[in-house]
């Protein structure tokens, strides 16, 4: 093995300190700590050496991190903490963290984690928001279920008891003034997070809109711009995935494999390693694609019948992930799909983003009489 010039440095990054290790010629020695600050972050930086390495562990500031260390050294390696046994150690402590990174980067054994671009950060961060906002949109829609439980108040005579018509429902209802209150903050909370929650879609519709791959993407029925956007963020860059059971075990959609001596292997669950917020998404398109008429649903009704829904639904979820990479590999559009549906699925993105409705024009979509 051709060993790196250089020294090899290990950082246990924290959210006040950096834990500093330095391994040289083989030998380690622990470097002290600086402040997970800029300046800080900077300075240290500076000391280093251009044939320097880093590792550190991905953290919520590492790429942060990264971006001022990648200016002044070789290299910069982002690992998983899966992969560096650390978590498993006998004695853990933040300077054997360190110790043990510089010592592995110095032999070579760490496999760092793909560095997204900036524009894949942005997608990243601004899903993971929406992500939050919808569940204490939940949150908060739960609390008004259990005040009309708690009131023994029966089942409301509308199937989205948040639409306009459930709403003044609500305003109707003779409650405790107690359980009143609790049901207008909800309310305010919930309109206050529907506008939130808009403005970031509108953000991402912009996104799909000038991205081919998404389009290419949504042309899939049953697939919208929430799943197409999830999956990009994810994945990155497709092409670093040189086929599709590559993408499909990076997404945790495989199943695992146990053998041992002459018995057969068997497959049991999947994996479900990596992004657990894009198989989610996977498997809820696919709960949409299988209503459909195509291949899709004629596989999950093939399936459905011998191993039952569940298991069906993630076999399509990952045949999903497989078409998800031919598309975009192929620079091709789904076979199957419903070209109205796609093309009102565009019409739906680009009023989303902020695009007029043209409400009482005539659009040549229907004839006339």
């Amino acid at each position: 093995m051709v060993r790196e010039p250089g020294r090899a440095i290990g950082l246990d990054v924290h959210r006040e300190f950096c834990e500093v290790a330095i391994c040289e010629e083989g030998k380690v020695r622990s470097a002290g700590r600086v402040d997970s600050s800029p300046e800080a972050v900077e300075a240290l930086a500076a000391s280093l050496g251009a044939d320097d390495r880093v590792a550190l562990e991905v953290t919520g500031g590492a790429w942060a991190i990264v971006s001022i260390l990648e200016r002044h050294v070789a290299r910069v390696v982002v690992v998983s903490p899966g992969d560096t046994g650390i978590a498993q150690a006998r004695a853990k402590t933040d300077r054997l963290d360190a110790r043990t990174l510089a010592r592995l980067l110095w032999a070579g054994e760490l496999e760092g984690v793909w560095a997204p671009d900036e524009l894949t950060r942005l997608l990243r961060r601004r899903l993971a928001r929406r992500e939050q906002l919808v569940r204490a949109r939940s949150r908060a829609k739960n609390e008004i279920h259990a005040v009309l439980m708690r009131c023994l108040v029966g089942k409301p005579p509308f199937s989205d008891l948040f639409g306009v018509a459930g709403r003044k429902w609500l305003r109707r209802l003779e409650l405790p003034v107690e359980e009143c209150e609790t049901v207008e903050a909800c309310m305010r909370h919930i309109e206050f997070l529907d506008t939130e929650v808009a403005e970031v879609e509108r953000v991402v519709a912009r996104y799909a809109l000038s991205c081919s791959d998404a389009r290419r993407l949504m042309s899939v029925p049953g697939v919208n711009v929430i799943c197409a956007a999830t999956f990009l963020a994810a994945v990155g860059d497709i092409g670093r995935f040189r086929t599709s059971r590559q993408l499909v075990g990076y997404l945790g959609l495989d199943p695992r494999v146990r053998q041992s001596g002459s018995s057969p292997a068997k497959s049991g669950r999947i994996s479900k390693r990596g992004s657990g917020s894009v198989r989610w998404a996977l498997v809820e398109a696919a709960a949409s694609v299988i209503r459909q008429p195509g291949p899709m649903r004629a596989y999950y009704q093939r399936l459905r019948a011998r191993r039952g829904h569940q298991i069906a639904v993630v076999a399509v979820a990952r045949k999903l992930a497989v078409l998800f990479w031919c598309l975009p590999s192929r620079e091709e559009q789904y076979a199957h799909q419903q070209p109205s549906l796609t093309a009102k699925k565009l019409r739906l993105l680009e009023i989303r983003g902020g695009a007029p409705t043209k409400k009482g024009s005539p659009t040549g979509t229907w004839a006339t009489r």
